[in-house]
């Protein structure tokens, strides 16, 4: 079974950044405290895992925080945040200083179906493109890669800016088309009416978005670990992440 023909990558339900419903972040526990680690001093290792829209990035990056018992942050999920906070607003996404203003007070509900809907997607890939939205935002992940239980985060410059000395680096990819066959799957299953064609279109449009930009912009860190997830299952793909990122603790391991 495929990716493709098997369990989305992303939806709603999902594991993200843990956080207090509808409250600001600037207000929450120490991170370490709010996720419950048994020992916050016992230094844990930093998973960076990054990589283009529908990649499979998030399951994998779940799958590992499940494995090694870390924390995990869906970085994508705070500018899906500010994106659905400008909407609501009826702000402007095209312009920079009301992207801006929507990042004030970003408690959110991780469950809440809107941050996973089209419009709230697009308006995302748009908003984290502008550097004072990036800016805003840069302490609190760096802030949740520094706990000293160790953590995982996902997203697309986890490896080259959030965490840059992260212990693990993966970079998971996939063919555009097979990405775009995934995301389709995954509206489809929402009971949303879409082609193949323009979801192709869009995913080509973010990664152009997304490695075009000045600031932070989607790229291979130079000692990431490589993980293509066109051809493998779900499973074979959690397995040859845990594989290479086993390998490469135990490497450094004293």
């Amino acid at each position: 079974m495929s990716f493709g023909a098997g369990p989305t990558f992303v939806g709603p339900g999902f594991g993200a950044a843990p956080c207090h419903r509808h409250m600001p972040l600037s207000k929450q526990r120490s991170l370490a405290e709010d996720v419950g680690l048994a020992d916050p001093e016992v230094k844990g290792a930093v998973i960076a895992v990054d990589g283009p829209a529908a990649s499979g990035k998030g399951t994998v990056a779940r799958a590992l925080a499940s494995h090694f018992n870390l924390p995990h942050m869906d970085t994508g999920l705070l500018y899906r945040a500010v994106a659905l906070n400008l909407w609501r607003w009826g702000g402007d996404a095209g312009n920079q200083f009301e992207a801006l203003r929507a990042c004030d007070d970003l408690g959110f509900d991780q469950a809440d179906p809107e941050l996973r809907s089209e419009p709230v997607s697009k308006i995302a890939s748009m908003i984290s493109a502008y550097p004072a939205v990036r800016a805003a935002l840069l302490q609190r992940q760096q802030d949740f890669a520094g706990q000293a239980g160790g953590a995982v985060l996902d997203g697309r410059d986890i490896g080259t800016v959030i965490a840059p000395h992260a212990d693990v680096k993966l970079f998971v990819t996939a063919s555009a088309q097979v990405r775009a066959e995934r995301r389709l799957k995954e509206l489809q299953e929402r009971g949303m009416s879409a082609h193949y064609e323009d979801v192709l279109a869009d995913i080509r449009s973010r990664d152009e978005r997304d490695a075009g930009r000045e600031v932070a912009p989607l790229k291979q860190a130079a000692d990431a670990l490589l993980l293509d997830t066109s051809t493998l299952t779900l499973e074979q793909a959690i397995a040859e992440a845990l594989r290479l990122v086993d390998k490469r603790l135990a490497r450094a391991a004293p």
